[in-house]
């Protein structure tokens, strides 16, 4: 017998061995990874450097000492959204923190400034300085969603870093509120698990560009249960721009002070009723009328705003909501029912006083 053949017959036997010792299986040869996952990987890979963790911190005063110093309050997830280091987040994720870290994907720790807030639309964008070149992510769009198509979402649950999970659009067009009660419409529900700490971080389609932001969950426990709520990509990619430029959503103003819906019912009127007409705004202009008292005491409803542009009000957050959808110095026509009959009123539509 040949050297070489005595050499293959002894790590043969020294395998067998080795087997036997162990007590385990031999280990079979792993196959080629298929396309679908594949894909995935490639679009992790992608994505992952434009997922930063958001460390929300607060102030504490020593009792004894009166020493200040600040210590994590929560933790997040946000993307870089220029190369200008703007990152967006939930507005939830550091509505209560007195300073701001954000962790890039190659571990530096940045301290971040707060740029602008919406906290109606739970969104939040902040600004980190002097880190590596940050890679924005690719946005998509959120209109043309279908039900079923695949779902990606990428955060810090539980501060485990770089989380991926998959899973699809479940549904569209819902509405969750925002931590002041407003209302956001046309949400993202997906059974991608979502779990504390997901909060702030993209929800992706297939070609791994963003469609939505990761807000709430859907759950009896506070973990996952398959039911997980994102903005849309949509909103995001109109409003941010506004918070990084003005520091706060403009929102276009027609020059009124509304009664509470509460009130507007109890008079049994449907749509959001004018209390007070800001003089020289475009109501005033326009002859709008807003509640008055009269000399018996009672009060007199003031009009009532049921449509914008031909879009349905019945509430307060109905007409704040339409008149998002349109631009500052856009003329908009207004259905008004005063003393039980519908006119139409056209008016421009003012920018809002500064603060």
């Amino acid at each position: 017998m040949s050297a070489l053949a005595l050499a293959v017959v002894w790590l043969c036997l020294f395998a067998g061995v080795a087997q036997a010792e162990s007590g385990g299986r031999p280990i079979a040869p792993r196959g080629p990874l298929s396309a679908a996952e594949q894909e995935t990987i490639g679009l992790f890979k992608r994505v992952a450097p434009s997922v930063v963790f958001v460390t929300s911190k607060s102030r504490y005063r020593d009792f004894w000492t009166a020493d200040v110093t600040e210590v994590p309050q929560g933790s997040g997830t946000g993307f870089v959204w220029d190369e200008n280091g703007h990152i967006v987040t939930n507005f939830h994720v550091i509505a209560e923190a007195s300073a701001v870290e954000v962790t890039l994907d190659d571990q530096t720790s940045l301290p971040a400034e707060v740029v602008g807030v919406a906290p109606d639309k739970d969104l939040a964008v902040l600004r980190v300085r002097g880190g590596a070149r940050l890679r924005p992510i690719d946005v998509g769009t959120s209109s043309d969603l279908l039900v079923g198509q695949s779902a990606y979402a990428i955060g810090n649950p539980f501060g485990l870093d770089h989380t991926l999970t998959t899973g699809v659009i479940s549904a569209t067009g819902r509405t969750i509120k925002a931590i002041t009660g407003r209302e956001i419409d046309g949400c993202i529900q997906t059974d991608a698990a979502i779990n504390p700490g997901n909060s702030g971080g993209p929800l992706l389609d297939s070609a791994g560009r963003l469609i939505g932001i990761n807000t709430m969950i859907q759950s009896p426990s506070g973990a996952s249960a398959g039911i997980g709520f994102a903005v849309p990509v949509d909103i995001i990619n109109r409003f941010v721009p506004q918070l990084i430029r003005h520091g706060r959503l403009v929102r276009p103003v027609i020059g009124v002070n509304l009664v509470d819906d509460r009130f507007t019912r109890r008079m049994g009127l449907v749509g959001a009723m004018i209390g007070q007409v800001v003089r020289g705004g475009p109501a005033a202009v326009a002859g709008l009328r807003g509640a008055a008292r009269a000399r018996n005491g009672r009060v007199v409803a003031g009009d009532v705003i049921v449509a914008v542009a031909g879009q349905r009000v019945d509430t307060t957050d109905d007409l704040l909501a339409a008149l998002e959808s349109h631009e500052v110095g856009e003329s908009v026509v207004l259905t008004v029912r005063r003393d039980g009959a519908l006119l139409e009123v056209k008016l421009p539509l003012a920018a809002p006083p500064r603060n």
